[in-house]
């Protein structure tokens, strides 16, 4: 029984379920966010959404298929879980770090939008007045 395959055949499967349940939750719960950050546009907060999740899932899924490769022979059922934990235990940082990151830049995004909103007035003007030539 080769050890390797069955870690293989175990990774796989987590990792690529792990990730697509990572992407479809933060898709689902950070459209209401991103509505925010962009101030009520549902539309463009609805397309950076979806561009986010793809970009998501081409990152991590690939990172998922490059990573799955061991240079060491796993002999026993130890060793399987082994090479699990390490190689699930990356996957899991990687996803937490992408969602830190994507917080962070969408939080500045946010905040940029609130000063600028402190710095228009409330109406527009409705009128000017000349000044004194006095």
């Amino acid at each position: 029984m080769d050890y390797t395959v069955i870690s293989y055949a175990a990774y796989l499967p987590i990792a690529t379920g792990v990730t697509v349940w990572v992407a479809r939750t933060l898709s689902r719960n950070g459209r209401i966010f991103l509505a925010d950050v962009f101030a009520g546009d549902e539309r463009l907060a609805d397309a950076v959404n979806h561009l986010l999740v793809v970009g998501f899932y081409l990152i991590n899924l690939g990172f998922v298929a490059l990573w799955m490769r061991t240079d060491e022979q796993v002999d026993d059922v130890r060793g399987v879980f082994d090479a699990l934990s390490y190689k699930l235990g990356t996957v899991l940082l990687l996803l937490g770090v992408m969602h830190l990151g994507n917080v962070y830049v969408l939080n500045r995004i946010r905040r940029r939008s609130a000063l600028d909103k402190q710095h228009r007035p409330p109406v527009a003007p409705q009128a000017w007045v000349r000044p004194n030539q006095g």
